[in-house]
């Protein structure tokens, strides 16, 4: 019986210290870096993504960050892949790749893999689009609802990438998404496996977050505050020159981006701004605290512990991550 290689999963919310913490474990694991965030693919988003310095990068390298254009869409399969080679290549070398970030979507993929389903058609997202800036996304939440209303039932009609993509699938395919869903949960079923694609690693979870919310919502609120005094909306105002990006871009949804957007439109105050987004934030982390509660063999540390990057390894030894 073959043993699979290891791997690490950092995970927690935003501003919870989880790249502080990953950094600690490469300096005394052989591990390198993945990172696990849907905004820090992109090019140009710096500050409004709080991407670790380029002097720390380019002592700590991950990958997985800076690859791709604002202008260009990057999905959770897309991530799988590049994962896995990167996860195939580091453990080629000898050594644990260790990833970090909190976009939990991007982890369940990795982990269980994705049912498949039909390639994006850029006409077809086109016309969802315009059809979503004539009538409202609340309008075609109703479409989806009428035709699939179990996706309708776990995707909001403020979530206008996820919304778009079940009608997507729905238009091209003549299928929903629940019923591909459906038709590859019974091909894993026939075959004895336990979903599309298992991840062919052991894998050691951490999870970090602030044990005191509190905690974490004032850091979260100081976070944006000094991402403003690092010139935040001069960094949005550098994207809005370029002339081919606009809200509907799933960089721009990407949390703070469109407040500042929407101030540099005029439809909100500097202060106004500052306060959604710093409340858009909160939110986002407490969706991934409820992606975490489901979370199966999570180990939790405290970010306010000094002494976490020994419990850390403590729980590695306990796991078999360390030989």
């Amino acid at each position: 019986m073959s043993v699979l290689p290891p791997a690490i999963f950092l995970m927690g919310p935003t501003a919870a210290g989880k790249t502080d913490l990953a950094i600690e474990l490469t300096k005394v694991l052989p591990c390198e870096l993945i990172s696990v965030d849907s905004a820090l693919v992109y090019r140009g988003m710096d500050i409004g993504t709080a991407k670790p310095s380029k002097e720390l990068l380019a002592a700590h390298p991950h990958r997985l960050i800076d690859i791709i254009d604002p202008s260009q869409s990057y999905s959770a399969a897309d991530f799988r892949t590049d994962a896995l080679a990167a996860m195939a290549e580091i453990t080629a070398r000898g050594n644990i790749p260790l990833l970090v970030g909190g976009t939990m979507l991007y982890y369940k993929a990795l982990q269980d893999g994705l049912a498949d389903m039909p390639p994006a058609d850029p006409q077809v997202r086109a016309e969802i689009e315009e059809e979503a800036a004539r009538l409202g996304w609340q309008a075609l939440h109703e479409q989806l609802a009428a035709i699939d209303p179990v996706s309708a039932a776990r995707i909001h009609p403020n979530d206008p990438q996820r919304l778009s993509r079940a009608l997507e699938v729905w238009r091209v395919s003549g299928q929903t998404m629940t019923a591909h869903r459906l038709r590859q949960s019974a091909q894993s079923t026939d075959a004895g496996t336990s979903g599309p694609g298992q991840l062919p690693y052991t894998v050691a979870n951490l999870a970090i977050a602030p044990a005191n919310r509190q905690v974490l919502h004032e850091r979260i609120a100081q976070r944006f505050t000094i991402m403003l005094e690092q010139g935040f909306v001069e960094e949005v105002v550098a994207l809005r020159s370029r002339g081919d990006l606009h809200p509907g871009f799933p960089s721009i949804r990407a949390v703070g981006y469109r407040q500042v957007w929407d101030h540099l439109d005029g439809k909100l105050t500097s202060a106004e701004m500052q306060e959604r987004g710093i409340i858009a934030t909160r939110q986002l982390a407490k969706r991934q605290f409820t992606w975490l509660r489901s979370w199966t063999d999570l180990h939790w540390l405290d970010s306010l512990d000094c002494d976490n990057l020994s419990r850390a390894l403590k729980y590695l030894g306990t796991v078999s991550i360390l030989s």
